[in-house]
């Protein structure tokens, strides 16, 4: 068994070319660029078990040679994957199914006939190999680059594969996301952790690609700048696999979910005060504002027109061929996975980020809700806009973390406050600006947010 930590990236066909001669790869390859082709069968049951339980099982011919191969799911968030990897030389194109014993078979699957394994489908590419080499302060970094074209056919559907895999073979994981960001500064690379197998399974069933990841575990006595990172490498790996399937079919809703998804992580990055400092997050919030500036407008529009609805897949293609995309979700991993937040802060800044969640969230609604002064905007609705970053604030902790909260109704709490949001977010006329007033005066008389704010 071996475990393989990689970073997937779709691209284009014009960027794939792009890649074999760009300066920075060119500059640290040390291999030369090696052509293979590989054929690969993927099996499952009819029932296709193996998916469910987050495995995946293949033969591949790769030249003379015939591998078996087993990985399971392990972590993948926002695009950085580590699995595990089981791989057997067989002589003949056929499931050797004494290999998949107890080291490698989950257990979940023991009771599974493994006689009923059937091929269900392929994924045929040409695979570019190169050995990526460079020093890293005191360190050596070695990456296996693979530039991957061909398909993906499954019950008579197919999907271009087009994508570029950095590996790790040496070195840090940081340095995976360095190179990849280095790279997207100039050409369009798209971060997303769907497998080939993954691939293969949608197109029997477009709904098979899981849209939501594990939801985090949030706990009272978890310190705040570990609750904070367990949540925004959830709100990121959630937006990167909303792109994905909204790239792929083009659903309105799942654009919504996205947006959503990139404006909880900025109330997020803006929440922390002291714990993670405005300098530390300047690029990544200037990045994402830039995002949602353009994006939040056209979800406005195609609330009221259809047009906008059927011209928004146009606009997101054209937003994945821009580097703006990729090198967003790829600076925003790489912040995380080196906490650049906690670096350089102050004294007070870092008893805020060791403060349990338990004791610093019921102060920050306090602290929040009292600055939103409700009562002001009972009677003048017409401005509560702009309190939206503070509601967004409030919103995205009552959302993921309400239940560190030692109050009763926090549910009831976290839709009045959605209400208030979405009314904030209307244009004025005479309806809305009763509903807000309307609306403030309820969120004040909630119970919760009495004993929160008192």
């Amino acid at each position: 068994m071996q475990k393989e930590t990689e970073i997937k990236l779709r691209v284009s066909r014009e960027t794939l070319a792009a890649l074999r001669e760009h300066p920075l790869l060119k500059k640290r390859n040390k291999s030369g660029w090696e052509r293979r082709e590989l054929f690969n069968q993927y099996f499952d049951t009819v029932e296709r078990d193996l998916a469910q339980a987050k495995i995946a099982l293949r033969i591949r011919r790769d030249g003379d040679q015939l591998i078996q191969t087993l990985k399971t799911r392990g972590q993948s968030v926002a695009g950085l994957s580590e699995r595990n990897e089981f791989d057997w030389p067989l002589t003949k194109a056929k499931l050797d199914l004494k290999k998949l014993d107890d080291q490698c078979w989950p257990a979940t699957l023991a009771e599974l006939d493994k006689k009923t394994l059937k091929p269900l489908f392929t994924t045929d590419f040409v695979r570019e190999r190169a050995e990526i080499a460079w020093g890293r302060g005191k360190t050596k970094v070695i990456i296996e680059a693979a530039l991957d074209l061909g398909k993906v056919v499954a019950d008579g559907q197919e999907e271009e594969i087009c994508e570029l895999e950095l590996e790790l073979r040496q070195g840090e994981p940081e340095a995976l996301l360095e190179l990849a960001s280095e790279l997207a500064a100039d050409l369009a690379l798209m971060p997303c952790d769907i497998s080939k197998a993954e691939r293969g399974y949608r197109l029997f069933d477009a709904g098979s690609y899981a849209l939501s990841l594990s939801t985090p575990e949030i706990l009272t006595e978890q310190p705040l700048d570990e609750a904070f990172a367990v949540l925004a490498w959830h709100l990121l790996g959630s937006s990167q696999r909303l792109a994905e399937q909204y790239r792929f079919n083009g659903h309105w809703r799942l654009l919504v979910d996205w947006v959503e998804q990139l404006s909880e992580l900025r109330a997020l990055l803006a929440s922390l005060g002291q714990a993670a400092p405005r300098v530390a997050s300047h690029e990544l919030r200037s990045i994402l504002d830039a995002l949602l500036g353009d994006w939040r407008p056209r979800l406005q529009a195609g609330l009221h027109e259809d047009a906008a609805r059927q011209l928004a897949p146009l606009q997101f293609a054209e937003e994945l061929n821009g580097t703006r995309w990729g090198l967003f979700s790829l600076h925003a991993s790489r912040w995380l996975l080196t906490r650049r937040w906690t670096l350089e802060r102050s004294n007070r800044g870092n008893r805020q980020g060791a403060a349990t969640l338990g004791n610093w969230l019921p102060t920050q609604i306090a602290d929040e809700g009292v600055a939103l002064q409700l009562k002001r905007y009972q009677q003048q609705p017409e401005d509560l806009a702009e309190q939206l970053p503070r509601i967004e604030r409030l919103l995205v902790w009552l959302h993921h973390a309400r239940s560190v909260l030692d109050v009763a109704e926090t549910d009831r709490l976290y839709g009045e406050l959605r209400k208030l949001h979405e009314l904030a977010s209307r244009p004025l006329d005479p309806e809305t600006l009763e509903a807000r007033a309307q609306q403030a005066q309820a969120l004040a008389s909630n119970r919760a947010w009495k004993q929160l704010t008192r």
